[in-house]
C-alpha cells in the first residue's frame, strides 16, 4: 500500500475518520479544475510543387522513340519516388498538350506530345495548372485538344483552362485526408493572344474581382484550404515585382492559404504574408533553355495542417522545405534529366556547392523556408599531391 493510501485508511489516534470529507474535497477539485474551452482536431496532408514543364523541341526530340511515340519518364526518373510519397503534387504545364495529331511545335507557339502528361502523372503529379502565357498558342483547337487529354485522366485535378463558362464558375475541389481543397489557377498574360469572343473561359485571366468571386464560391462550396496557382511577373528576375506583390497581398486578404507562382523561369523567394504562404516562383522544371540561371529550378515541399475546433478552423504550414533542381541539356545521365542537388555529383555539375549557395540565397530571404543542403562535395587532394 502506498504512503498516501495508508494515511487515508488509518486516521490519527483520537480523531474520527475524515474519508468522506476527503472524497468531497477531491470531487470538488476535479469539478473546478480548468478544462479546455474548445476541443481541437488536427488533420494534415503533404504537398510538393515544381515549376514549368516548358517542352522545347530539344526536349521532345530527345524523348522521341518513334515517328509518333515519346517517353519522358527517363527525364524525371530521379524524382519519381519522392514525388509519389506526397499526397498532393503540383506542376505548371507550360505548353499545350495537343498531341502529335495537332502538329508538334516549339517556341514561340508550343504544342507538345501527350506523353509529357503521361510521364508527369506516372511520377505522381496530380495537381496541374493550365493557365499561362502559352495556353492559347495553338488557338481553339489546341485548347480543346488539351482539355480532351486531361479530361480523360483519372486522379488529377486541373484548373486555369475550361470548356465552358459553367465549368469555369464551378470550383475545382478535391479531398485529401478528410480536408476539402479548392484549386484555382490564373495567368496575367497570354502573349497578346485572345480567346474567341464568348469563349474567354479557355484561359483564366487574373483580375482582382474574378479572384474574389472564385474564392468566395470555393468557401461556399466547403473548401477548408484554397490553393491558387499564379502565372505572373517578369521573366528572368530573381525578386518579385510590384505586380506580384500586389496580387499576393490581395489574395492573402481574400483568405487564400497557398499561392504557387511561376513564369519567371528562375527561382524567387518563398515568404509569408500574414497567414498566406507565397511561393513567388518555382522556376523551370524541365526545358531546353541554355543559361545556367534558367536551368536551376525549385521543388518546395510542406505539410498543410488544418486544426478544427468548436469555434472554427485554422490552416497552417509545417516542414516547409526547398530542394534546388538542375536541368542540364546534357549530362552523364542523359539529355534533359532533372537532377536534385542532394543527388548531385561533380561529373554532372562542377562546383555545384557554389551554385547551390548562390541560388538558395534567392529563395530563402527569411525563416519561412529551409533549403535542403546539396550532396557532399568530394574531398580535394592536399596541395601538391596528385589525385590517383
Amino acid at each position: 500500500m502506498s504512503y498516501f493510501g495508508s494515511l487515508l485508511s488509518r486516521p490519527p489516534l483520537g480523531r474520527r475518520p475524515r474519508s468522506g470529507l476527503m472524497v468531497v474535497v477531491l470531487l470538488m477539485a476535479v469539478l473546478l479544475a480548468p478544462t479546455p474551452l474548445f476541443s481541437e482536431v488536427e488533420s494534415r496532408f503533404s504537398l510538393v510543387a515544381v515549376g514549368d514543364a516548358l517542352i522545347h523541341k530539344g526536349v521532345y526530340e530527345a524523348a522521341r522513340k518513334g515517328k509518333r511515340e515519346f517517353d519522358f519518364r527517363p527525364n524525371i526518373r530521379l524524382l519519381r519516388d519522392r514525388i509519389l510519397s506526397y499526397d498532393v503534387a503540383f506542376y505548371n504545364q507550360e505548353t499545350i498538350l495537343g498531341g502529335v495529331d495537332l502538329g508538334l511545335s516549339t517556341y514561340p507557339c508550343f504544342n507538345s506530345p501527350h506523353e509529357v502528361g503521361d510521364a508527369m502523372l506516372d511520377a505522381g503529379f496530380n495537381l496541374v495548372s493550365l493557365a499561362n502565357n502559352h495556353t492559347l498558342d495553338r488557338g481553339e483547337k489546341g485548347v480543346l485538344a488539351s482539355l480532351e487529354y486531361w479530361g480523360a485522366k483519372d486522379g488529377v485535378t486541373t484548373s486555369g483552362s475550361f470548356a465552358s463558362q459553367e465549368e469555369m464558375d464551378t470550383p475545382r475541389l478535391f479531398e485529401v485526408n478528410g480536408i476539402s481543397c479548392a484549386f484555382l489557377a490564373y495567368t496575367t498574360m497570354t502573349n497578346g493572344l485572345r480567346a474567341p469572343k464568348g469563349k474567354e473561359y479557355y484561359v483564366a485571366l487574373y483580375s482582382a474581382e474574378r479572384a474574389a468571386l472564385d474564392v468566395e464560391r470555393a468557401r461556399e462550396a466547403g473548401a477548408d484550404v484554397v490553393i491558387v496557382s499564379m502565372h505572373w511577373g517578369a521573366e528572368y528576375t530573381f525578386t518579385p515585382g510590384d505586380q506580384q506583390k500586389s496580387i499576393a497581398k490581395h489574395l492573402a486578404g481574400l483568405g487564400v492559404n497557398l499561392v504557387i507562382g511561376h513564369h519567371s523561369h528562375v527561382v524567387q523567394p518563398v515568404q509569408m504574408i500574414d497567414d498566406t504562404l507565397v511561393i513567388y516562383s518555382l522556376g523551370n522544371f524541365i526545358s531546353a533553355q541554355k543559361e545556367m540561371f534558367k536551368l536551376i529550378g525549385l521543388m518546395v515541399s510542406l505539410d498543410v495542417v488544418v486544426r478544427r475546433a468548436d469555434n472554427g478552423a485554422s490552416v497552417g504550414f509545417e516542414n516547409v522545405a526547398g530542394t534546388l533542381l538542375y536541368n542540364p541539356r546534357r549530362s552523364v545521365l542523359g539529355r534533359y534529366v532533372v537532377v536534385p542537388f542532394d543527388m548531385m555529383t561533380t561529373e554532372i555539375l562542377k562546383d555545384f556547392d557554389k551554385v547551390h549557395k548562390k541560388f538558395a540565397a534567392y529563395v530563402r530571404t527569411d525563416d519561412t523556408i529551409v533549403i535542403r543542403p546539396p550532396a557532399s562535395m568530394p574531398s580535394k587532394a592536399p596541395a601538391g599531391q596528385k589525385k590517383k
